[in-house]
């Protein structure tokens, strides 16, 4: 089941934290960010935090499953939804422990990736050339 919509904007209202905390859209459940790092999970209308050290000493006793399968047990906190104190404790905690997120690429100019795909073009193609030569000369010749 997916989560609900109504279900993130709870969750986004009760932490507090306001622009520090994004979330994004993802396979049909979402995605919990503060400062650019991933912290928690809504699956299943359901809030999966991050295993942390942080986590583990916050929240010790909250039940462990899988937010989707095949992955590991994360912790369940949906007991801290209705608490925007200690929502925002428990995220704010488990991000100071998450490594910076890595930085992303930048896109070539589009002018500079046309080109470099046209050079790449004329490359193969003089290569077919050179190919079709050289088994040409190989080639023995055909007698009448």
């Amino acid at each position: 089941m997916a989560t609900d919509r109504i279900f993130v904007d709870y969750v986004m209202e009760q932490a507090g934290l306001g622009s520090r905390l994004t979330m994004r859209r993802m396979f049909g459940e979402y995605a919990f960010y503060v400062d650019e790092k991933v912290v928690a999970f809504g699956c299943d209308n359901s809030l999966f935090l991050k295993p942390t050290a942080a986590a583990a000493r916050l929240v010790p006793h909250a039940p462990m499953r899988p937010p989707y399968p095949e992955a590991k047990d994360y912790p369940v906190i949906d007991e801290l939804l209705d608490d925007g104190d200690a929502l925002r404790i428990v995220l704010l905690a488990t991000a100071d422990e998450l490594p910076a997120p890595k930085a992303k690429k930048k896109a070539a100019p589009a002018k500079k990736v046309a080109a470099k795909k046209t050079a790449q073009a004329k490359k193969a193609a003089a290569k077919k050339v050179v190919a079709k030569k050289t088994v040409a000369k190989k080639a023995p010749a055909k007698k009448r």
